[in-house]
């Protein structure tokens, strides 16, 4: 990296679009520095801690991180500017450089090193980044996946075909499986996808909603097979991460959908928290809550090549949690699953009466099985649910591997370059 690029005056500052940008947190999630954070309205990148590793570029679903201006270091965009934006600025014209006292760039300015706006950095690292083990790239035996069809500015109309809740009835804390329909227009996705849904109206400033994401819950063809839909796993938010009551926008709008409505969709994204096509893969699905919607794809999508009697597939191994049973999705669809095609182990941290167990909890009782698997080469791991749980699973796989005379630091980067281990928090 030519720092002496920034010694002259000149930085490459990393910014991420906010016209194309669907507010999904997986930079935010999967930085290894905190250099991102956000508002209620935009995503924005921390000048004076990028370093320009690259790690949020390749996770972003819709490229909107891979954004570069080259800019005075005197003039970098601050926080507080970029939180205001609704597109990004145009290139500092030749003219404006002179004002600055600044020779524009001749040649490609490399991003900047942290070292060199030293001054304004934070101090301090944790001295374990779950993140850096997450894998960036598809297994090898991925089937390709089509993403960005339908951009922002661009979206189509899904119509439902079906919605339901699909944790116990009359439950406060309802979760929907919802079924859209989109009728001749061609929308291929794959297990581990994701689609972005507009909510209709516009929000507090008279700006039109941003899309929300959320995870594909059914195999590639089809929640119904032969028909062109899909279904999503949609939790009603009623409350803030502290308790206080609110009304999720984009959640209760799925949630209160009827059949027959029309929704805005655009999508799909993702191209690396897919399954692998190899039969003999072992997969180790890893969620909470509506996390469990790309495991629910793989799952039904081994279950149906199952039941062709033609596929024998590696291992299903999953480790599902929630606050009560009557707040797990699909439950009961769990339950009738046959015990030779899924080892399924769920956790509850809120039964009454009963101790507090997480599925890093559960991970550790199968200290012996998940060894095995993670001394195998066919084996995946797939995590999704909420950011908190990331680190304590990561964690898990770290001390299983120590204990049974694997290297983490080895593995863990194994794991990551072979596309092994995925990680999609929120």
């Amino acid at each position: 990296m030519d720092t002496t690029l920034i010694d002259n005056g000149i930085l490459k500052q990393h910014l991420i679009d906010p016209e194309i940008c669907i507010r999904c947190n997986t930079c935010e999630a999967t930085c290894p520095v905190g250099a991102i954070t956000h508002d209620d309205n935009n995503y924005v990148v921390r000048a004076d801690v990028c370093n320009g590793c690259m790690a949020c570029i390749s996770p972003c679903p819709t490229g909107s991180i891979d954004n570069w201006r080259s800019m005075p270091v005197a003039r970098a965009y601050s926080i507080e500017e970029q939180l205001t934006w609704e597109e990004l600025p145009p290139e500092i014209a030749p003219d404006q450089w002179a004002a600055e006292g600044v020779a524009a760039p001749t040649a490609e300015v490399a991003p900047a090193a942290p070292a060199a706006l030293a001054a304004l950095a934070e101090p301090g690292t944790q001295a374990f980044h779950s993140a850096h083990y997450g894998a960036t790239v598809p297994p090898w035996s991925a089937a390709h996946p089509y993403t960005n069809l339908f951009p922002p500015k661009s979206p189509t109309t899904a119509t439902v075909v079906g919605n339901f809740n699909c944790t116990e009835a009359g439950f406060e804390s309802e979760t929907h499986h919802v079924v859209l329909d989109f009728g001749s227009m061609p929308f291929p996705v794959l297990e581990g996808q994701s689609i972005g849904i507009i909510p209709p109206g516009t929000d507090a400033l008279g700006k039109a909603h941003h899309a929300r994401q959320y995870s594909v819950a059914s195999p590639r063809n089809g929640e119904r097979p032969g028909y062109n839909n899909l279904a999503l796993t949609v939790k009603r938010v009623t409350t803030d991460h502290d308790g206080n009551a609110v009304r999720g926008i984009a959640s209760n709008f799925v949630c209160d959908l009827k059949v027959g409505d029309k929704v805005q969709v655009v999508g799909p994204f993702g191209s690396s928290f897919l399954m692998p096509n190899h039969p003999r893969s072992h997969i180790v699905m890893i969620c909470t809550g509506t996390g469990s919607a790309p495991m629910r794809a793989m799952t039904e999508w081994r279950r149906r090549l199952r039941s062709s009697g033609k596929f024998e597939g590696g291992k299903l191994m999953l480790f599902f949690g929630a606050r009560t049973q009557q707040e797990l999705p699909y439950f009961g669809p769990l339950q009738n699953l046959p015990k030779d095609f899924i080892d399924i182990n769920l956790a509850f941290s809120r039964t009454a009466g009963q101790p507090k167990r997480y599925v890093q909890d559960l991970m550790r009782e199968r200290v012996a099985d998940l060894a095995a698997l993670l001394r195998d080469g066919n084996s995946h791991f797939y995590v999704c649910g909420l950011k908190s749980m990331e680190e304590g699973v990561v964690m898990a796989l770290r001390d299983i591997s120590n204990e049974s005379g694997a290297d983490w630091e080895t593995l863990g980067d194994t794991l990551k370059r072979e596309g092994r281990l995925h990680l999609e928090t929120y």
